[in-house]
């Protein structure tokens, strides 16, 4: 049996505001290869950090090209919120010389990655079992909180919804998560789920738990706070850690009873990714089910943490209409 043609190869980005990370993948389908992180503040803007990578790996023939950014879509100008970038799509497009350019949210691209994860790439945490063509839903703690969906169509086609809900309003289930919330609102006159879901939200809860513990709170950055409380030697950042961990569950809940995404709750995000078997330890799946009426149909809905690499670039390569070949 012969092969299928490789064709001309596309071009795939993950666009954060420190790192800038593009690979390549052939559009009659291929692994995704000669991935190169690069960092932004390196940069101008995204047409000369696509240029320096697209130089670095021999300059390849590419015409078509999906890049994530972590940053809204709206309209042909993009600025960024996180770094100093402003560009147009069109010019960064003909700058490029690409007959397309593809300009994805990155959680909108995490969700078009969804269906082509499986095995290794994912980790479920707790029982439930996926109902086939059910909406999806994705949610993950990095520097702020990501959120997405995963509908299918009418004609059965995926389609994934960007939005920004890791800005609803963050919701207690008990006395001292309200106390908390109190806290906060000393700072933050509407505290989104974020404010405690997050990089920043970690620092948050550990800065709140230690005023209303009576103790000074330390300048501590969210890898600290994590790496004390996986030690166990700082009862503040143990329960900050707790904390963030059953307030994602209840949010994540909360994106599953909206969306009815019994097709699953897919995690992801740089905070889950570095607590190891601590996460599934944790008050995240009983946050998650706890939904008082609704308890059983929360525990039929499975929760998956997504231990793939460069799953937005998974999705870029679905979003040009690639089904990339795993290694």
């Amino acid at each position: 049996m012969n092969s299928p043609q490789v064709t001309a190869p596309c071009l795939l980005g993950d666009i954060g505001g420190t790192h800038a990370r593009f690979a390549l993948v052939h559009a009659g389908g291929s692994a995704i290869t000669q991935e190169v992180t690069l960092p932004t503040s390196q940069f101008p803007d995204l047409a000369a950090a696509a240029s320096s990578y697209l130089q670095q790996v021999g300059r390849p023939a590419v015409l078509q090209a999906c890049i994530a950014i972590a940053n809204p879509i709206a309209g042909d100008v993009l600025k960024m919120t996180n770094n100093r970038w402003q560009f147009s799509i069109d010019a960064t497009r003909q700058a490029l010389q690409l007959d397309t350019l593809l300009m994805l949210n990155d959680w909108e691209a995490m969700a078009m990655a969804a269906p082509a994860l499986g095995g290794s790439d994912l980790e479920k945490i707790g029982a439930g079992e996926p109902v086939l063509d059910a909406p999806k839903g994705l949610i993950g703690p990095g520097t702020g909180l990501g959120v997405s969906s995963l509908v299918r169509s009418r004609r059965g086609d995926w389609v994934p919804i960007a939005g920004e809900g890791g800005h609803v309003s963050l919701a207690p289930t008990c006395q001292r998560e309200a106390d908390i919330l109190r806290m906060l609102w000393r700072t933050y006159p509407h505290v989104s789920a974020e404010r405690a879901v997050s990089g920043m939200g970690l620092e948050n809860l550990y800065r709140a738990i230690c005023a209303l513990n009576g103790t000074e709170a330390e300048a501590l950055v969210a890898a600290q706070v994590t790496e004390r409380a996986l030690a166990a030697n700082d009862v503040a950042c143990e329960e900050a850690l707790e904390r963030m961990c059953s307030l994602l569950g209840n949010t994540a809940a909360n994106l599953a009873l909206t969306l009815g995404a019994r097709g699953g709750i897919y995690i992801g995000g740089g905070v889950i990714g570095r607590l190891g078997d601590y996460f599934a330890q944790s008050g995240f799946r009983a946050a998650f089910e706890a939904k008082g009426r609704f308890e059983n149909y929360m525990k039929r809905i499975p929760t998956y943490v997504i231990r793939a690499e460069q799953p937005a670039l998974i999705g870029c390569a679905m979003a040009l209409g690639v089904q990339p070949a795993r290694r």
